[in-house]
């Protein structure tokens, strides 16, 4: 049955391509105006004020300079931000190593089985942030359980802390994260051919051979939204560490909290998160890269070849 009687008909009532073009950008638009009236202009004012001089009485001068981007460049600022950055990479590379099992247990799972366990994956979203953070404090805490049970262990000494650490810090944050890393595995995996890993291992593949050449290929677009949705806001985390870090782990969404708040120096605060933002766009830019380079070759990105 050919549609193009349909689509003949669709043309008598205005419905051709350059309405239906017409619809569509009617339909974007007010997407478009929000994005652009709550995240395009703030983001551009921010850059804008990091160009501008700090008050004394912490406003914004008049003027333009370049000091405040120089300053940057110190020692303190620079071991900061280079903390944000393993840390937030250990925190996405450890969240994914935990959900890429998850994800193909829950979607191999039985059907019955299967909303259950996602059900523990979205427990956590039932209780405030910030209570869960509060709950790792008193876990993590000197006279804690975990310490005790590992004191009990002979794994730590009396003497040893848990807390104010970077390895507290990347904890809690894989704990907090997890759930969003898992979900969208989860979505690929569900609709993932399992009878081609069944394929692979009748050919002679291992299960870890089948799992990293077949499944990994086969769900491409999950890893790469959960690498996404778990390495941007790791960036800007600014609760965790300033709750179960200490000074030791401080990242840049603190240093942006204490020129706010503490410092009253706005540009200062502004260039920092300018920086922040154009780490948050490189990996983005770099996956519209990818999948264009995908697209010019004939494979798209998050489908297998």
């Amino acid at each position: 049955m050919t549609t193009r009687p349909i689509r003949e008909k669709l043309k008598r009532f205005g419905f051709g391509p350059v309405s239906r073009r017409r619809t569509e950008w009617l339909v974007s638009l007010p997407t478009v105006v929000w994005l652009s009236l709550f995240v395009v202009v703030p983001t551009l004012l921010v850059f804008v004020v990091a160009f501008r001089p700090a008050n004394p009485y912490g406003g914004i001068g008049r003027g333009w300079t370049l000091e405040t981007l120089r300053g940057l460049a110190a020692p303190g600022l620079l071991t900061i931000a280079w903390r944000t950055l393993w840390m937030s990479l250990l925190t996405t590379v450890i969240s994914l190593l935990l959900a890429l099992p998850a994800g193909y247990t829950i979607a191999r799972a039985p059907a019955r089985w299967r909303n259950r366990l996602l059900l523990l994956v979205i427990i956590p979203f039932w209780t405030s942030f910030l209570v869960r953070v509060f709950a790792w404090k008193a876990l993590l805490h000197p006279e804690g359980p975990v310490k005790r049970a590992l004191a009990a262990l002979g794994l730590v000494g009396p003497q040893a802390t848990l807390l104010y650490h970077p390895a507290a810090v990347v904890l809690v944050m894989v704990y907090t994260f997890l759930p969003f890393t898992i979900l969208p595995i989860y979505a690929a995996a569900e609709k993932f051919d399992f009878r081609l890993i069944e394929a692979a291992r009748d050919l002679g593949a291992s299960p870890f051979r089948a799992f990293r050449k077949v499944f990994l290929p086969g769900i491409r677009a999950g890893v790469v939204t959960a690498v996404l949705v778990v390495f941007v806001p790791s960036l800007g985390s600014y609760i965790i560490p300033d709750l179960v870090g200490g000074p030791s782990g401080e990242m840049i969404g603190n240093k942006i909290a204490q020129r706010v708040f503490t410092d009253r120096n706005l540009p200062l605060a502004s260039a920092l998160s300018a920086v922040l933002v154009l780490a948050v766009l490189a990996p983005l830019a770099a996956i519209l890269a990818l999948q264009r380079k995908g697209k010019k070759s004939g494979i798209v990105i998050g489908e297998a070849p």
